[in-house]
């Protein structure tokens, strides 16, 4: 197994894969860790990799085109564009940790130690542009409702839980399948879509890694869910420049300068996102 964490803070995983299990998976090669600097694949000498949010509000916004050139350089290709989109390999998956994402079980993580890479994009900030969610990630994940301020964390979470599911990893199997959680059958073998499929299927989604959504008893943090009466919804989906990337366009009314009908629109799009991805979550 492989994993790929592409971050703006590489340094973070000096320590959480050197010791434990994920250390010795790592030494017995039963894992590989490959940790990439987003800011390697920007263009300016400042190496920026966020910019303002189409629409107004707080925060910045990761760009879309480091995070695609990060992926198409660990894959070795390209992945396509609006008129071409490219085919994922079915024994691979991209997540984008999100708050917006569904949430991580232990079920999501016996389905995950059947691939034979997962790419991890970590995002900062007040998210993601929504076109890496719709176009790139092949899934989005939740690891719970509360707010982070960076997905790597997140991400190390998912790879420890990964990992120790591995044959070999914790040298006794029946320590995996006598424990919390552990199914009394495999999961079947991962899919993946075309890459830029998902938005055809409605499988539009938000957030970048960083941040998780909150429950009404916790209420919202910075932005990162809205209340409505009493209930919270996910964030709604967030662009940024450039406003046509790949042929893939910015919606028309987050240009527009009308901010009722960027409200109008926002609350919809939360609300839809909310009901396709957290069901479980009370919704009016």
């Amino acid at each position: 197994m492989r994993f790929d964490l592409i971050t703006i803070f590489p340094d973070f995983f000096t320590g959480p894969f050197e010791h434990g299990i994920v250390r010795r998976a790592r030494e017995a090669d039963i894992v590989k860790i490959h940790v990439q600097d987003l800011r390697a694949f920007t263009k300016d000498r400042h190496k920026t990799v966020d910019d303002r949010p189409f629409g107004g509000g707080e925060g910045m916004v990761l760009k879309p085109e480091p995070l695609f050139e990060a992926v198409e350089s660990l894959l070795g290709h390209g992945v396509g564009d609006a008129s071409r989109p490219s085919a994922t390999d079915p024994k691979s998956a991209i997540v984008l940790l999100s708050a917006a994402g569904k949430l991580f079980k232990q079920e999501t993580a016996r389905r995950y130690a059947q691939f034979e890479r997962i790419i991890f994009l970590c995002g900062r900030y007040e998210g993601v542009d929504e076109r890496v969610a719709e176009h790139l990630a092949t899934e989005e994940i939740s690891i719970g409702d509360f707010v982070l301020s960076g997905g790597e964390l997140a991400a190390a979470l998912i790879v420890d839980a990964v990992t120790r599911l591995l044959p070999g990893a914790l040298g006794n199997e029946a320590s995996s399948q006598n424990e919390s959680f552990a199914a009394t059958a495999p999961s079947s073998t991962p899919t993946s879509e075309p890459i830029g499929a998902q938005h055809s299927r409605g499988y539009a989604r938000d957030k970048a890694a960083s941040l998780q959504s909150e429950r009404a008893d916790v209420g919202s943090a910075a932005g990162h869910g809205q209340r409505v009466t009493d209930h919270v919804l996910l964030d709604f989906p967030h662009y940024t420049r450039p406003a046509d990337f790949r042929g893939w366009k910015v919606p028309e009314v987050l240009i527009g300068g009308n901010h009722a009908e960027v409200a109008k629109w926002r609350r919809a799009a939360a609300l839809e996102k909310t009901r396709r991805n957290r069901p479980d979550l009370d919704l009016p």
